[in-house]
């Protein structure tokens, strides 16, 4: 692997830098406080090309590669947590969804307008009863001639209020079955798709969760993604792409919290020198530097293997789980560099302490990511 950074992608950080200074830092603590979806800076991310990174170019997007993918969400979410999770999402889920399995029509039909940010993607897996155990979902499908009548509700689905169009997997054949669900693309203003509850929840707070709701909604069997059944395999497969996001998305809040923590070190005096000529906290500092370092080469090692083709069941697994357990420890030590000020909203750690913890859980907990590893290492 060539780990120089080539000047594009010195550019591309540069434009992202300038665009989060202009569009993002100065909102971002309101946004966070009243749970704000800024749904207009998504539609100006679209025309950065940061609503279709991986879509080709022939359906409207900027046809990058992961490597490429990894440093934009590094980049966005080291300045606001929330804003990458809500590109991350969009991407990497639903967007990806259409783009890995959908047919050359639905392609054309959806995929400019989610590249574009026109529309923002949803993408539903999670339901109240089913978390890591998406295979005994409880939403139905049931086929009425060209149609299937969808009944039941996901849960903590990031745009589930906002987002124009939804991906979601859903039973067609007997619970627990793998090959019992498919999937389904769905436009917001179908007959019986309505959004719930939205959560009030502890950190990633402008980046919308809330419920999808199915009640006798009619969808046509076009908007079949694939083949009947094979909605949970394309679910882990999306996954899998999934967890690159998560990881990237947890490096950037750790570099966000790690160069917040440096700089305050450096500026913050007690007994005559600079807290980080104490080893103390300069040892704090060695450790996170470590830690950034590894989540970005275990990333960029799965992103490798995906370019080329190859299964990243395991190693997307492990970089997704270092990267988020690194994050979590990253922005905890951030705060106790930054003693009793890390704990208030004048600095910017106690946000990405905050942020920080749904790295763990979301596309997947840790437990569920060393399951994923053990089973590949063991079998």
């Amino acid at each position: 692997m060539d780990f120089r950074t080539t000047e594009e992608q010195q550019l591309m950080v540069q434009s992202i830098q300038d665009f989060a200074k202009q569009h993002i830092t100065p909102y971002m603590m309101d946004w966070d406080e009243n749970q704000t979806f800024p749904k207009e800076l998504f539609h100006k991310l679209g025309d950065m090309g940061y609503m279709g990174i991986l879509v080709p170019e022939k359906y409207g997007g900027s046809g990058l590669n992961y490597h490429d993918y990894i440093t934009i969400l590094k980049e966005i979410s080291a300045v606001d947590g929330s804003i990458g999770l809500s590109v991350a999402a969009h991407n990497s889920l639903c967007t990806n969804h259409i783009l890995e399995f959908g047919n050359e029509t639905q392609k054309q039909k959806w995929l400019p307008k989610l590249a574009s940010g026109e529309w923002i993607g949803a993408w539903g897996l999670t339901e109240h009863n089913t978390g890591s155990d998406a295979g005994g979902m409880s939403t139905t499908a049931v086929q009425d001639g060209d149609y299937y009548i969808i009944n039941g509700a996901k849960n903590f689905i990031t745009h589930g209020i906002s987002g124009n169009i939804a991906v979601v997997i859903v039973r067609t054949g007997e619970k627990g079955d793998s090959r019992g669900m498919t999937a389904f693309a769905i436009e917001k203003g179908t007959a019986g798709f309505s959004s719930g509850k939205k959560e009030n929840k502890l950190g990633m707070r402008a980046s919308e969760t809330a419920e999808l709701v199915f009640d006798q909604c009619k969808v046509h069997k076009d908007n079949i993604l694939g083949e009947v059944g094979e909605g949970f395999v394309q679910a882990l497969k999306v996954l899998d792409g999934g967890r690159i996001s998560i990881g990237a998305l947890a490096l950037g809040i750790a570099q966000g919290a790690y160069d917040a923590s440096l700089k305050y070190s450096k500026e913050r005096v007690q007994f005559g020198k600079p807290i980080s000529s104490f080893q103390g906290i300069s040892f704090k500092l060695a450790d996170m530097a470590t830690e950034i370092e590894a989540s970005e080469l275990l990333l960029h090692k799965a992103a490798f293997h995906k370019i080329n083709g190859e299964r990243i069941t395991k190693i997307g697994a492990m970089a997704k789980m270092y990267a988020s357990e690194a994050c979590v420890k990253i922005a905890n030590e951030a705060v106790q560099i930054h003693g009793g000020y890390g704990y208030t909203k004048d600095f910017p750690v106690e946000k990405f302490y905050r942020d920080a913890k749904l790295c763990t859980i979301g596309e997947g907990t840790t437990e569920i990511q060393k399951l994923v590893i053990s089973r590949s290492i063991l079998n």
